[in-house]
């Protein structure tokens, strides 16, 4: 489940800055150097070096929205920290004020802590922006923070209208599934659940495989993961 939390919410950081910048001749030259070296040991999974180098660009050039957005990303996946990477996302959205991706993980960052409906609101906003390509994103996280509030119909909503954009996408159905669970729809759970390892490239449509995948993360699983788990797999038995 985290991994694919991660595909919808970070962007991969690529090596080419933004044109938005305020930096001139050889600071900007240098913050360029600092981020590339930042984005190549976040591949690396080399977090205090990536976060040492980011920060170095962004003293260097405060006028380039990429460097904060992935500051705020760092703070968001890496060091646990929802405040401060709400920060650094608001800094890259005033650089650039049509930044869907920013805006959809400020909400992202807002529903770690609890705060659905502000989450909702900033999901929104990056929804606002008509050439948004990747806006399925924006409305499967939509779908889980109402189906945090309880507001199961409203999540379904949601997670259909990504699935209009991305309907090869597993776990969608799997969302689905726990929603229909939660409204009692148990014979709709399971055609869900059944779509979403038929779809997977991994279970390829085997109960069994996906019931022992699901136990193995339920051990490592806390809070709402853990329980989301238990639900799939109750499902998974029906």
């Amino acid at each position: 489940m985290n991994a694919f939390r991660l595909i919808l919410v970070a962007v991969a950081a690529v090596f080419v800055m933004s044109c938005a910048t305020t930096g001139t001749g050889e600071n900007a030259q240098q913050a360029e150097a600092h981020y590339k070296m930042g984005v190549a040991s976040l591949n690396e999974n080399r977090i205090q070096q990536a976060y040492v180098e980011f920060h170095k660009a962004y003293e260097l050039d405060r006028g380039n929205k990429d460097v904060p957005y992935m500051i705020g990303i760092l703070y968001l996946e890496h060091l646990d920290d929802a405040g401060k990477a709400i920060r650094y996302f608001e800094e890259a959205t005033k650089i650039d004020p049509q930044f869907s991706e920013a805006f959809n993980n400020m909400g992202y960052a807002y529903e770690k802590l609890g705060r659905y409906e502000t989450a909702i609101t900033f999901y929104r906003k990056a929804l606002s922006n008509p050439v948004y390509q990747t806006a399925e994103k924006s409305y499967f996280n939509i779908g889980n923070s109402y189906y945090r509030m309880g507001k199961f119909e409203a999540a379904m909503t949601s997670y259909k209208e990504a699935l209009k954009r991305a309907p090869n996408l597993g776990l969608l159905y799997m969302k689905l599934a726990l929603c229909y669970n939660a409204l009692g729809k148990y014979g709709d759970a399971a055609v869900a659940m059944t779509q979403a390892i038929n779809l997977d490239t991994v279970y390829k449509g085997s109960r069994d495989k996906a019931i022992e995948d699901l136990t193995v993360r339920k051990l490592k699983a806390t809070g709402f993961e853990e329980q989301d788990i238990r639900d799939y797999i109750e499902i998974l038995k029906y």
